[in-house]
């Protein structure tokens, strides 16, 4: 059994999907957690309830992930509620679509500004607290679409990608402060980002088909792998992008 009693996690997106699951778990493996979300009040309090009767703490934090000052904000109530940060999961973000050739600047910029921006907002307000420390935890949720490329998508398929790149340069350049930088890229997986595309039954069945392990995970199968990185046995792991996608690409990362 993993135990992380005594340590405390934020996490960006715990509202919902992968972020909640992650939340949820580390909760069960005893770390105090921090949920932060962006306006889904009564998504955010219910985490906190199950956190909650799990008989853990738990701190909602509200932040807009594209904007420094917020997220400088959120980290420092966290500093102020608990005095440390051991463990940042990288997770919020969003998946929109995009023909390039049509794609409007807009569109461009949104996903830029919360897939990457926000990962180095948040990243960035972190880190010296956990130079300070001298330990810390850091696990990037990307995609295999980093790897893959996705049609449609070329623009989130670039902020993952920039998200493998930003934890293999981090994994090295943190390593002399015991701070250990990996990456999930999830696959498919069955969360609200999914919700329309998953709509259509034979769309879905389609990439159900596609994975060589002929199923669709729950949030919960992500939360795993990223729980492992959390912890004492993964503690001669760094710059590594695990992927968790039931073998539907098979590239090294």
């Amino acid at each position: 059994m993993i135990k992380l009693e005594g340590k405390t996690a934020l996490i960006t997106g715990a509202s919902r999907g992968i972020g909640r699951a992650t939340a949820i778990l580390l909760a069960e493996a005893g770390a105090k957690v921090a949920v932060h979300y962006q306006k889904n009040d009564q998504a955010a309090a219910e985490v906190k309830k199950m956190l909650e009767e799990k008989g853990q703490e738990c701190l909602l934090v509200r932040a807009e992930i594209s904007r420094r000052q917020e997220v400088e904000q959120m980290v420092e109530k966290v500093l102020e509620q608990w005095g440390q940060i051991d463990i940042l999961v990288n997770n919020a973000g969003i998946w929109t679509y995009g023909e390039i050739g049509a794609m409007p600047e807009a569109v461009w910029r949104e996903t830029m500004a919360v897939n990457l921006d926000g990962v180095y907002y948040v990243t960035n307000a972190v880190v010296p607290h956990m130079k300070k420390q001298k330990q810390g935890w850091i696990v990037n949720v990307a995609s295999t679409a980093a790897v893959r490329g996705e049609a449609y998508h070329s623009h989130y398929a670039a902020t993952k990608g920039a998200i493998i790149s930003l934890t293999k340069s981090w994994a090295v350049e943190l390593a002399p402060h015991n701070i250990r930088v990996n990456c999930v890229a999830p696959g498919w997986v069955e969360t609200d980002m999914c919700l329309e595309v998953f709509s259509d039954p034979e769309f879905k069945e389609k990439v159900k088909q596609s994975i060589p392990l002929k199923r669709i995970p729950p949030p919960e199968d992500i939360a795993g792998p990223i729980l492992f990185l959390v912890s004492p046995l993964a503690v001669h792991i760094t710059g590594e992008v695990l992927n968790v996608n039931g073998g539907s690409v098979l590239c090294g990362g």
